[in-house]
């Protein structure tokens, strides 16, 4: 069985909505992906937590066939995010960034976790994701995410890191950013220049994009009722999507397809609720039923179109 690890971060969120209010609930990069793998793969887990961190969601995360056998306990306090967002659920505002024993993180892997043929870099340091690939002699797939705060200011070891990277998940405005390219498909270019031959761009509650040398593809965002609180969705999204794959014999221009739309399925869940309170409450068939509807609403028919000449 191929062997999927996540590296990032295992946070305390603060979050403020116009649907609510929650003080210091469970977050993190590593923790969102982690959930949403779980149910297509077991996950090797890779993190840090302080002291204050609670037990019984590493239990939680046992349960779901997450190895947290790679999660350093350090003293002090876990990694702590307070955020809000307005109107605009596509933008989140940071009130507070407290990095705790997050600051002095130094993903070590487990032996065991050593052989993992699917790797996922979530959101930190360029030069901490390269310290992991340094210790995984052979990957078959490595994908990896990044934040404007990493473009500007370690621009140098986030381009070495592209270099060694397959699959390079990042949003609209990180790719432009990079990239210096006000167009998409030119900031695509520039990018598989860099080494990612697959690239994800998401964007927000209009779905993502996938750009290989093959083909475009495009997945809508799950329509929803209700949206409460999109925090963790980008993780939650790659979750499905490397999940998946982490499990396909051949990662072709049909899995990557289906991947994508897998991974808005699994952000659509995320976003109804804070936390992991709807991703934990979630069954295999409730994926299945929302992977067909959305099926459903991106299929056309095949065939000439009844064009009249003119």
């Amino acid at each position: 069985m191929s062997q999927l690890l996540v590296v990032g971060s295992v946070a305390f969120d603060s979050v403020e909505t116009p649907y609510g209010k929650r003080e210091k609930i469970l977050g993190g990069s590593a923790n969102f992906f982690s959930i949403s793998a779980s149910f297509f793969t077991p996950v090797r887990m890779v993190g840090v937590v302080g002291n204050d961190f609670p037990a019984k969601h590493v239990e939680v995360l046992n349960a779901r066939g997450v190895d947290t056998e790679g999660l350093q306990w350090k003293d002090g306090e876990t990694f702590h995010w307070s955020g809000w967002y307005g109107d605009d659920l596509n933008q989140a505002h940071t009130l507070d960034t407290r990095l705790n024993v997050f600051e002095t993180f130094s993903p070590e892997l487990p032996n065991s976790y050593k052989d993992s043929s699917t790797i996922f870099l979530a959101n930190i340091d360029p030069e901490l994701q390269l310290q992991v690939l340094e210790q995984v002699p052979k990957p078959r797939l490595v994908a990896c995410d990044t934040m404007n705060f990493w473009i500007s200011g370690k621009r140098q070891a986030l381009l070495k890191l592209l270099k060694k990277v397959d699959m390079f998940v990042l949003n609209e405005q990180e790719i432009r950013d990079l990239s210096g390219e006000k167009n998409l498909l030119s900031a695509v270019e520039w990018i598989r220049e860099q080494g990612p031959q697959i690239i994800v761009v998401k964007l927000g509650e209009y779905g993502a994009m996938l750009f290989t040398k093959e083909a475009t593809s495009w997945a809508p965002a799950f329509p929803l009722e209700h949206v409460r609180d999109p925090t963790g969705a980008g993780d939650t999204f790659a979750g499905g999507a490397i999940g998946y794959l982490s499990q396909v014999d051949d990662i072709n221009e049909s899995h990557l397809r289906r991947a994508l739309a897998i991974g808005s399925v699994m952000a659509s869940f995320n976003v109804e609720r804070f936390s992991f309170d709807n991703l934990l409450q979630i069954k295999p068939e409730d994926i299945q039923e929302r992977y067909e509807k959305l099926r459903k609403m991106v299929s056309f028919e095949d065939g000439p179109l009844p064009i009249r000449s003119l």
